[in-house]
């Protein structure tokens, strides 16, 4: 798995390519997101459209992502969750924990609001 960053609107949005297996792809991601809450981010949109495969232990590396940015007072969306990912979702039952999104418009108005009514 390849991970590339880009900022929007005080979201940073991490695009995720290959395969994300666990492992090495587990390590690269929890790294990145606490090396991106250590310069402060707290908003972070994981974009999965160039993801061609993930497995449970990929899975539970989004989870992990999640949880350590919720520790840290922050949130992890998803963005263009393909059909296949979305019934891995589905089938664990943690589509009710993600903020999915098809649109990166709308995930980051989504963020905004949030953040005025945390105001």
């Amino acid at each position: 798995m390849k991970l590339k960053e880009r900022r929007r609107d005080g979201v940073v949005i991490l695009e995720a390519k290959g395969r994300v297996l666990g492992g090495a792809d587990a390590e690269l991601m929890e790294k990145t997101v606490k090396d991106l809450i250590a310069t402060g981010a707290r908003r972070v949109l994981l974009d999965l459209s160039e993801v061609s495969l993930m497995n449970s232990s990929g899975l539970g590396s989004v989870i992990s992502c999640h949880s350590i940015l919720k520790e840290a007072g922050g949130d992890l969306k998803l963005l263009r969750v393909s059909n296949k990912i979305e019934s891995l979702l589905i089938i664990t039952k943690l589509i009710t924990v993600f903020d999915t999104y098809n649109d990166e418009e709308e995930a980051i108005a989504a963020f905004a609001r949030e953040a005025e009514s945390d105001a």
